[in-house]
């Protein structure tokens, strides 16, 4: 513990003094080293989560670990604009510049601030708390922006109970899609990031402005288009102030730009005197004067020249690069202050009955609850499938292999999906990606309900402090889910139809014990000519019999297999049914969709034949006989398929490694040989640290002697 102590506070173990100079050309005091603590969501996302900030703050105070390049805790947010909506108190307990509802001081500032007698003086229920409160009834509607509930809030039992028994919810969408959107009374489109403009904070509190990349799209044969979030809000509040009162006449705002641009102002309200995104960021400029955040020597001109960091009082050219350096903290005699907590066990530990520790998390290439990603089939090439990854040896201790169908169950509910093994899970741990809601992974409980994702299954408790839930870590029981009889559809359809058809065919998810439904695409390039990439959906189902012949007639009519062109075998006796659509292009045909029912053995080399669009025209029988022996060409091309890891050029981890084989040099040499070989981690770059782990693991090609 002493060793770890002092490598923290960065003296060498050894008892060495060395000379440590920065690349800023700052030197620390008798050689130490910096530290900087690098931290995601398992900190946060638990029902302790600011004592845990806390320590780890505490720990960079004691060592002097702050305010020093190189130095300090780091929180990489799960939101690229988390900093700023803590800047304008977006939460029920706060006001903006970092400001607390529950003092006064800070409440008679706002309420100087907007004119008013005085702002409430109890705070407001948060996330967690709102959904209980009108699950119980206490809350009677509900208006939902910019976040999906039904799909990324824990104890999914609660949301949807609170989201039935509301009398009236509003959504405020920009994707109807959403999980959310099937329980709304009113959906209010809203545009979405591309096409809003604002500003940003990162994580090194750098504001920068946001411009609209593309107008907001408008229906068919209609002027009418979806609408800015702040100008729903704003109307709303018009009207409601209206409505309360007679109000004042109508006169421009303080807050309205006219002292930083040119032109008249537009006639608004008193009360709600904002006519643009910089009306409305004048007002939080103006709410930051005297505060840690202090931002008012900042106007939208200079932010329109260049990104700037907070504070920048007015009278200062510029924003304070790091904080601390001079020793002063906000507090009231400017001296930093440790934080006394203890340590706090989960809120739902493990025992006999639920023996795993289920944690939660992000994949490579999705976001949040995928309503945008999740269209894109590309994005689908790393991982393709919703999944829960067991170690090996907790699967072969209870007799699971790859793809076997498992019930996952907590205190709060349950889901079924195939399980996977990972090494990189621990012993006794389960992991399950955070965006597996609804939209892509159901089925049916025993008791004729719908299942919820992944979010069935985590648990409400949160920190009494920051109010986040505890979505890194909740107690489950893992058993495996005996469902004989198991389906499979995958089908190319037009980049138009796809979409449509995953949601006709999400509706028909619960009609099944275990079903999801995900895109997929061609391994065509990002840099490929337009159209040159195709899309298709695949959808997997499990149940206990053979639905009725209806039910598969109504999912192959959306796979587009319902035509003259598709072949079909079925014996109802047996439950077993397939279908396959041959499209014939000159003397070669090609498999463009498939259905297998009862029966799913055949799926490897179908799905292949189908996915690699292989030459199918000599399979006909085949594709029809039930069992799964393949063409030996088409085994070996699924032996070769390997797995992808660059989604943007569909290089997979087959190819890297015979690259590799023939790489010589450092590292740093061998990727970038990699790269102008596969071109591999040259476009987005989000599979760079997998190929570094694939480059330390080869071993270098020795040079001839």
């Amino acid at each position: 513990l002493m060793q770890a102590a002092r490598l923290f506070a960065g003296v060498d173990v050894s008892g060495a003094i060395k000379s440590i100079a920065t690349d800023e050309g700052e030197s620390w005091a008798s050689g130490r080293k910096p530290t900087l603590s690098l931290y995601c969501q398992g900190l946060n996302q638990s029902s302790s989560g600011a004592a845990k900030n806390a320590a780890l703050i505490n720990l960079h105070l004691a060592t002097g670990q702050i305010g020093k390049p190189g130095a300090g805790p780091f929180s990489l947010t799960g939101q690229p604009n988390a900093m700023g909506g803590r800047e304008v108190g977006g939460m029920a307990n706060l006001l903006s510049g970092h400001r607390d509802l529950n003092n006064a001081a800070d409440r008679a500032e706002v309420a100087a601030l907007w004119g008013v007698p005085s702002v409430p003086q109890t705070s407001g229920k948060t996330a967690v708390e709102m959904f209980q409160a009108a699950a119980d009834g206490e809350i009677k509607a509900l208006w939902i922006a910019c976040t999906n509930p039904a799909q990324s809030m824990p104890d999914q039992a609660t949301v949807r109970r609170a989201l039935q028994r509301a009398e009236f919810v509003v959504v405020q969408e920009a994707f109807a899609t959403a999980a959310t959107c099937d329980f709304a009374d009113l959906l209010l489109p809203a545009t979405t990031w591309g096409e809003k403009e604002g500003t940003v904070t990162n994580s090194e509190r750098r504001i920068s402005r946001v411009r609209a990349a593309v107008a907001p799209p408008k229906a068919e044969g209609s002027a009418d288009a979806p609408r800015h979030d702040w100008e729903i809000a704003v109307d709303f509040a018009r009207r409601l102030e209206r409505l309360l009162s007679a109000g004042p006449a109508p006169v421009a705002g303080p807050f309205d730009g006219a002292q930083d641009r040119p032109g008249p102002a537009l006639p608004v309200k008193d009360l709600f005197p904002y006519s643009t995104p910089e009306s409305l960021w004048n007002e939080h400029r103006e709410s930051t004067r005297g505060r840690d955040l202090d931002i008012t020597g900042l106007s939208y001109a200079m932010l329109d020249a260049a990104p700037q960091q907070w504070p920048l009082k007015q009278g200062e050219p510029a924003g304070k690069v790091r904080l601390y350096e001079d020793g002063l903290f906000p507090t009231p005699d400017g001296r930093a202050r440790f934080a006394a907590v203890t340590y706090q066990p989960v809120a739902e530990p493990r025992d006999a009955r639920h023996p795993f520790s289920l944690t939660t998390g992000r994949l490579r290439d999705h976001w949040h609850g995928m309503t945008r990603t999740g269209t894109l089939g590309r994005l689908f090439g790393h991982v393709a499938e919703p999944a829960v990854q067991l170690h090996p040896q907790d699967m072969a201790r209870r007799g699971l292999k790859d793809g076997d169908l498992v019930h996952v169950t907590t205190r709060r509910g349950s889901i079924v999906l195939p399980v996977q093994a990972c090494s990189e899970v621990a012993l006794s741990q389960a992991f399950i990606a955070m965006h597996w809601g609804p939209e892509y992974l159901s089925g049916r409980s025993s008791g004729g309900e719908p299942l919820a994702g992944v979010n069935a299954l985590t648990t409400s408790t949160f920190c009494p402090v920051s109010k986040q839930p505890e979505l890194k870590h909740a107690a489950v029981k893992i058993l495996k889910a005996e469902l004989p009889w198991s389906l499979l559809g995958v089908a190319w359809l037009p980049e138009g139809e796809a979409l449509t058809a995953r949601e006709a065919l999400r509706a028909l998810m619960p009609q099944f014990s275990f079903a999801s439904c995900v895109p997929f695409s061609s391994p065509a390039p990002v840099d490929a000519p337009q159209g040159a990439a195709r899309t298709g959906l695949l959808f997997r189902a499990a149940a206990d019999d053979a639905p009725d012949a209806a039910l598969l007639s109504r999912i192959e009519r959306w796979l587009g297999l319902a035509g003259d062109e598709a072949l079909q075998y079925a014996d109802p006796k047996k439950g077993q049914r397939r279908t396959m659509k041959l499209v014939r292009t000159g003397s070669e045909a090609r498999l463009d969709g498939f259905l297998l029912a009862g029966d799913t053995s055949a799926e490897a080399w179908i799905k292949t034949l189908l996915q690699d669009s292989l030459p199918a025209q000599s399979y006909g029988r085949l594709l029809l006989v039930p069992g799964s022996k393949a063409p030996v060409e088409v085994a070996d091309a699924a032996k070769q398929r390997g797995r992808q890891v660059c989604t943007c050029f569909n290089v997979t981890d087959i190819a890297i490694s015979g690259c590799l084989a023939d790489c010589r040099g450092s590292d740093d040499a061998r990727l970038a040989a990699l790269q102008a070989s596969l071109k591999c981690g040259t476009n987005c770059g989000s599979c760079i640290p997998e190929l570094k782990r694939f480059v330390r693991k080869a071993p270098p090609l020795q040079a001839a002697a």
